[in-house]
Formats: C-alpha cells, sequence, structure tokens
C-alpha cells in the first residue's frame, strides 16, 4: 500500500496532507471494506435456515434477513468509528462515513413496518424500494456524515461541496445511491419477487453496493 509522497504533494499542494495520514486514511478504508462480507453471509444463511423452517415469508424473518445483508456492515463500520473515538484518534473521513451509516440502520425498519401496515404489497412491483433502503439508508447517512465532515474540515459550505465533487469516495457513494433503486426497480418489473427468505437475502445483497466506495477509497489511495 506504497504511496509516492512526492506526486501526490505536486497533484495537491493545497490539500497539506501528510503521507502518513493519506496511508492511515487508506488502510482506514480498507477495514471498511472488509466488514461488507460477513454481514452478505450472514444474511444468505438465515435466509436459507429460515426457508429450511419454514418461514418464506415471516416478516420477521425478512426483517432479519435485510438486515443481515443490507446493514450488516453497518454494525461492524459503528464498531470501527466507537473504536476509533476510544483510542482518540484524529478524525478522517472513514470515521465519519462509519458513523453515518451506523446510525442510518433503524431508518429502513420504520419503512418497512409503516409499508405493511400502510397494506403495500412488498412482494410487488410498489414494494421495491423497501430493500433499497435496507442496502443503501446507511449510504445515504454515509454520504451526509461525510458531506459535514467536509463542510467542517474545509471551514465552509462552498469549499466543503468543492472538495466533495472531487473526492472519489463521496462520488462513487452517491452514483450508488441513485442506481440501485432503478435496478431493483427494474428486477421488480421483470418479475422478480421476494418470495422466500433466500431471495430476499440475494435480492438485498445485490442492491447493498456499500462496498463500492471504500473501495474506491482505497483503490484512490494506493495508486494516486
Amino acid at each position: 500500500m506504497s504511496i509516492k509522497y512526492e506526486e501526490l504533494s505536486e497533484e495537491f499542494p493545497e490539500e497539506g496532507f501528510s503521507e502518513n495520514e493519506f496511508l492511515e486514511e487508506s488502510e482506514e478504508f480498507s477495514e471498511l471494506i472488509k466488514y461488507t462480507i460477513p454481514g452478505y453471509i450472514l444474511g444468505l444463511l438465515a435466509g436459507v435456515f429460515l426457508d429450511f423452517q419454514g418461514y418464506q415469508r415471516s416478516p420477521v424473518g425478512q426483517w432479519l434477513v435485510r438486515t443481515l445483508a443490507g446493514e450488516g456492515e453497518s454494525i461492524f463500520e459503528g464498531i470501527f468509528s466507537i473504536r476509533q473515538r476510544i483510542r482518540k484518534a484524529e478524525g478522517s473521513m472513514a470515521e465519519a462515513y462509519g458513523w453515518g451509516k451506523f446510525f442510518g440502520i433503524a431508518f429502513p425498519w420504520i419503512i418497512d413496518l409503516g409499508s405493511r401496515l400502510a397494506g403495500v404489497d412488498v412482494y410487488g412491483v410498489e414494494g421495491f424500494y423497501i430493500p433499497y433502503f435496507y442496502a443503501l439508508s446507511d449510504q445515504i447517512g454515509a454520504n451526509i456524515s461525510g458531506t459535514l465532515f467536509l463542510k467542517r474540515t474545509e471551514g465552509s459550505w462552498k469549499a466543503g461541496f468543492s472538495r466533495y465533487v472531487r473526492h472519489p469516495v463521496m462520488l462513487a457513494s452517491l452514483f450508488v445511491i441513485i442506481l440501485v433503486p432503478l435496478g431493483l426497480l427494474g428486477a421488480r418489473i421483470l418479475g422478480f419477487s421476494p418470495t422466500t427468505q433466500t431471495f430476499t437475502a440475494l435480492e438485498t445483497i445485490a442492491a447493498n453496493l456499500c462496498w463500492v466506495p471504500p473501495l474506491a477509497g482505497w483503490l484512490n489511495e494506493k495508486y494516486r
């Protein structure tokens, strides 16, 4: 994970980052990436187990499967951010990103419950947004948290936004937030329906592209 600091200094002289800061940020984003796969595995295993037990359409089962497959990494990333605070590490984009994801966990639970109480067909086309929020509400929270971090570190909204549009993690996050619901809607229109817990897990895993922004940050720091 070597970085040519001289090249970085020439390319971004105004940033004022040290080589150690770039290395630390890169290592932190690589940690966030590692948290996604365990969530996928746990969600899929839970789905298969519940199907085997005969709970293919259990609302509680879907809540559990979607939480694990769509938000499992948020729990781990929240632990990462808490650990950073305990060790009193200097605030970073990766930490702010983790906090945003952690605090976005409960939002899809409210949307899911409210939709069922309102009579929405959660298996039909109109219910496409439910897995979206399970998979990406934490991503939306991370994007907001990251934006506030940039505003705070840059000193103004204008400067923060200027850095936002040049930050690979934030741009990748925005890209994922916009495109995933289109994919979910398209799949439902074509006839896909999460009628089993395994299908529920697979749909949520496909929508949970939260690993893309941290990967963009890690690759940017590694090869820039």
